[in-house]
């Protein structure tokens, strides 16, 4: 069964689809910029020791995002 989350819940090897952006400002323009947009499938593929930040396939590349970017991303699992 699927549910809705914040991206940060994603632990390493696991994957998502995106469903919002509740960001505002300049760090929204570059998530849609890099490709995270609705829809779109993310897939974290490590976290530092501190979990901050943390590293996820986007369409192709490996983007660092900030834990407190990363509680403004719905995704589903």
């Amino acid at each position: 069964m699927s549910q809705n989350c914040s991206l940060n819940e994603l632990n390493p090897g696991e994957t998502a689809v995106v469903k919002e952006l509740k960001t505002r400002g300049s760090i929204r323009r570059r998530l849609l910029d890099i490709g995270l947009v609705k829809d779109t499938k993310i897939e974290c593929v490590g976290k530092s020791p501190a979990g901050d930040p943390a590293a996820f396939l986007i369409r192709g590349a490996v983007i660092a995002i900030r834990s407190e970017d990363m509680k403004d991303i719905v995704v589903r699992i």
